[in-house]
């Protein structure tokens, strides 16, 4: 073979082996990340020591934990650092070392405490450090994603195993509580916690390969151009518009869970197990994507979570035992994983390059935001207008999320390289 045909042999087999790098990299990251959240592994153990030993309400403890939504308001602040200022040389290898060695550094100081102001400062040191490493880790997916053409199979990859960690700290937290005294229960998690971002480092060294960049006045100049180009892109302004209302359906979380309680009288511990039964649909859904979807459309593949995400909704009506409600559990989980691999593969592969981090963190904070305004909804239109009846609120959501349906053309996308041309 010559030279000039191997060429393109070689070049295949590269991005092969660049895209198998990333998805390993991605894995570890993603389930340290599942671990570590302040609603992971600790978030059992955490909870059940400030009540036993501190003698704290309800109240009390959610105040508590409400603080560690603070870190991830931030995300595209961090995104912007990152995109405009390299550390030793590197935009994003640096910065996830240094992270995930806070977030390390945060959850081993834990192990030496159990005063409640302490433990408040320690974990938001590790929480900091993993929203810092879930927003580099998206710059990653965007610059790697659009270069290979794979961001929707990164998108994927990094949730499915976001959904293995949910379920190995539902079952590990629970163990811990039950084997343990509180305090050792709490050690116990925050050393296992501290453990993950270790892996991630020894991945981020191995396995991300990214060229040197140095601070220079012509790059900030042309970051700064890019960033602007961004937040003037019409495109990229329909784009968020979109993402707002394709998560912006009333939401029926925490119906559900007062609908279990009050009404179907489930255990909590059933409806924490349930919890579980929603990530193993995300996983089954991913590897489906894996296995059969991968090679759709990024337009086919929104019909289609939009088709799944109706139809995961409206399992839900059925729902009036435990094993109704661990199926409508499954579906409803699988949905929500094709929305997030259909979205934000979408997201990653229309941001504009040199502004990637701040860009795909600003996405990510939409859906966020607009997620957090259908919770609130749904909860009112479930206690004020439907009087405490799930069902119709079920079919109102449902039907919010099929009107994405007739949004989609509104997009205007033959490819997404019409949105990254800003």
């Amino acid at each position: 073979m010559s030279d000039v045909a191997a060429a393109p042999v070689l070049a295949r087999g590269a991005e092969r082996n660049g895209t198998k790098r990333l998805m390993l990299f991605f894995a570890a990251v993603y389930l340290a990340e599942g671990i570590c959240q302040s609603d992971g592994l600790i978030s059992q153990p955490l909870n059940y020591y400030l009540k036993q030993v501190h003698g704290w309400s309800a109240v009390q403890i959610t105040a508590f934990l409400t603080v560690f939504n603070l870190p991830w308001f931030f995300k595209p602040l961090y995104g912007i650092v990152s995109d405009f200022v390299p550390l030793f040389g590197y935009r994003r290898k640096s910065w996830l070392l240094l992270a995930n060695g806070a977030a390390a550094a945060g959850y081993f100081a834990v192990m030496a405490t159990g005063a409640p102001d302490v433990l408040l400062v320690l974990l938001l040191m590790a929480i900091y450090g993993m929203a810092i490493v879930s927003t580099l880790s998206g710059a990653v997916l965007v610059e790697n994603g659009q270069r290979l053409g794979a961001s929707s199979r990164f998108v994927n990859q990094q949730w499915v195993w976001f959904n293995v960690a949910a379920v190995a700290t539902s079952i590990l937290g629970g163990l811990l509580v039950q084997w343990l005294t509180p305090l050792d229960a709490l050690h116990a998690a925050a050393l296992i916690a501290g453990i993950t971002p270790l892996a991630a480092i020894v991945c981020t060294l191995t396995l991300i390969h990214e060229q040197r960049s140095t601070i220079s006045l012509g790059g900030m100049k042309l970051n700064f151009a890019s960033l602007l180009a961004a937040l003037k892109s019409r495109q990229l302004w329909i784009l968020g518009g979109f993402l707002f209302f394709y998560y912006f359906s009333p939401g029926i979380d925490t119906p559900l869970y007062f609908f279990m309680t009050d009404r179907l009288k489930f255990s909590q511990a059933y409806i924490g197990l349930l919890n579980s039964v929603s990530a193993v649909g995300g996983i089954a859904a991913g590897i489906i994507y894996t296995l059969y979807l991968r090679d759709l459309t990024t337009r086919t593949m929104l019909y289609f979570s939009i088709v799944a995400g109706v139809i995961g909704t409206l399992t839900f009506v059925l729902m009036m035992d435990p094993v109704t409600a661990a199926i409508a559990q499954f579906c409803y989980g699988a949905a929500s994983m094709w929305t997030l691999v259909a979205s934000l593969g979408l997201a990653a592969d229309c941001c504009p390059a040199r502004a990637e981090g701040f860009g795909f963190a600003a996405m990510v904070a939409i859906t966020n935001i607009s997620g957090a305004a259908a919770d609130n909804v749904g909860s009112y239109l479930y206690e004020h207008v439907f009087d405490s009846r799930i069902a119709p609120l079920i079919v109102v959501a449902a039907a919010f999320t099929a009107v994405n349906f007739v949004l989609v053309p509104l997009l205007r996308f033959e490819s997404a390289d019409a949105f990254r041309r800003v």
